[in-house]
């Protein structure tokens, strides 16, 4: 779908400017990163670090930052394009080196989504903190509308010969920093942008673009460092704290048909959103999630 929207001034408190003010910004926040790039334009920054990472070439120490202004191939979860103008949204993407068995590799979709949300969380006011959720795998919510969207892909390193289990997590994001209401009156749904955030947090109008990223990139950093050293235990309660689906009516949509309905009930260490439903908890790995009219879990 194109959506039209109109052409606004970068918002001042983000610091969504020049891009060379960004990386120098970057490079103090995110030491530990060898290799931060943001530019003007690119197709898309997901697919940029994954060629990087495939290719073997230039800087093989990870991790990696790249962010763009714009992105005219931007792709979101099942292949969808990511609309976006340039100073409407916050968007990078970030590879990590990851030592995993390939079967738990799709768990990191909901772990980044966790990772991320926490972060956001953290620099919000404690009474705020609780509007801003998380919807499985890894939307993030405000007042339940969405405010930002991940995707995760992985694919093998360069130098997997030498280990079966080495592989590149590429992680992207886009943040909605303003347009909320142009986006919802074109999807007929309810979308967020930082500009509420700031609305009702006012203190974080001075946090730039360059901060807000690097909050971010630190999380993913140290989740998938938690994650090679201790496994995934612990997230059904990281996500527990951050969920926006507990305990509401949910149908589980895929090509437009409804594959099942139940009542959210979290996550396991897998990563599957768990639904209950006339007594029994269903695992679920692939879907769209709707969220439905409350109902008497009786019905359910």
């Amino acid at each position: 779908m194109n959506i039209r929207l109109p052409s606004k001034p970068y918002p001042a408190a983000l610091g969504l400017d020049d891009p060379t003010m960004i990386i120098q910004q970057l490079q103090s926040l995110l030491p530990f990163f060898p290799t931060l790039r943001w530019v003007e334009r690119t197709d898309s920054t997901n697919a940029d670090l994954l060629e990087l990472a495939r290719a073997g070439s230039g800087q093989l120490i990870r991790p990696w930052l790249l962010g763009a202004h714009l992105q005219d191939r931007g792709r979101g979860r099942a292949g969808r394009t990511w609309e976006n103008r340039r100073g409407g949204h916050l968007m990078f993407s970030c590879a990590f080196d990851i030592f995993l068995p390939a079967r738990q590799l799709a768990t990191l979709s909901p772990l980044a989504g966790v990772a991320a949300t926490e972060a956001l969380r953290a620099l919000l006011p404690i009474q705020d903190a609780h509007k801003l959720t998380m919807k499985w795998p890894n939307d993030i919510l405000w007042r339940g509308g969405k405010l930002a969207g991940i995707l995760t892909e992985v694919t093998r390193a360069s130098t997997s010969p030498l280990s079966a289990d080495h592989h590149v997590v590429i992680i992207g994001i886009g943040v909605n920093l303003n347009d909320a209401k142009a986006l919802s009156h074109a999807l007929n749904r309810h979308v967020a942008d930082w500009a509420d955030v700031v609305s009702e947090s006012p203190s974080l109008k001075d946090i730039s673009a360059a901060e807000l990223a690097a909050s971010i990139a630190k999380s993913w950093y140290q989740a998938l460092n938690d994650v090679t050293a201790y496994g995934f235990k612990d997230l059904p309660t990281r996500y527990k704290k951050v969920d926006g689906l507990w305990d509401k009516s949910l149908s589980i949509i895929d090509n437009d048909q409804i594959l099942l309905e139940g009542v959210g009930a979290g996550i396991n260490e897998y990563g599957q959103l768990l639904l209950r439903r006339s007594g029994q908890t269903h695992a679920i790995s692939v879907g769209e999630v709707s969220v439905r009219p409350t109902k008497p879990e009786s019905t359910v």
